[in-house]
């Protein structure tokens, strides 16, 4: 399952950089808002490159930005794989995926906490995180879809009030409690 779930999570991480990425275009093109790059600024102080203030390396921007959703596609892949799938399991990625940036930009010194962020950029942020999150979700459900249920699902098929599926429960499989 593991080697299925790196290539699947992979995959699922770079689709999901692509919707992220668009939909962020999309936004820049509507609010004016200037592309960022912080994903740059965090590879040079993680690889220890000489930063270059003032002018900013696409090509090193791109590979963080993609690098790391490919990367982070993986643990989403590995979740499908266990049986987490679904919208639930993205919305518990984003928060993943947000405490991944958070952790690089704040431990390299290139980005603050987000309490301390103007509330429109936090509220960027977080809708093409989450963007990222279910775009990647999807993909990666889908794929591990084609592997069969996972063991959480095969695990629920069998306890008595567990929903087997991921998706909305159909009216004639709610129990009462």
């Amino acid at each position: 399952m593991l080697k299925r779930a790196v290539w699947q999570g992979l995959v699922a991480g770079t689709a999901g950089a692509v919707v992220m990425t668009l939909a962020e275009k999309a936004e820049q093109r509507l609010t004016g808002r200037p592309d960022s790059h912080v994903p740059a600024r965090v590879l040079q102080r993680l690889t220890g490159m000489a930063e270059r203030p003032g002018r900013q390396s696409l090509p090193v921007n791109w590979t963080m930005h993609f690098g790391q959703a490919a990367v982070l596609g993986v643990l989403r892949s590995v979740m499908a794989h266990a049986g987490l799938r679904g919208p639930w399991s993205s919305a518990k990625f984003a928060v993943v995926r947000l405490t991944n940036d958070q952790i690089l930009e704040n431990a390299t010194g290139v980005g603050a906490p987000p309490e301390s962020w103007p509330r429109r950029e936090l509220a960027v942020d977080l809708l093409h995180k989450a963007i990222y999150a279910f775009a990647t979700g999807v993909v990666a459900d889908a794929l591990a879809a084609r592997s069969g249920p996972g063991p959480g699902q095969r695990h629920a098929a069998i306890r008595p009030g567990r929903q087997s599926d991921v998706g909305p429960v159909p009216r004639a499989k709610v129990h009462s409690l």
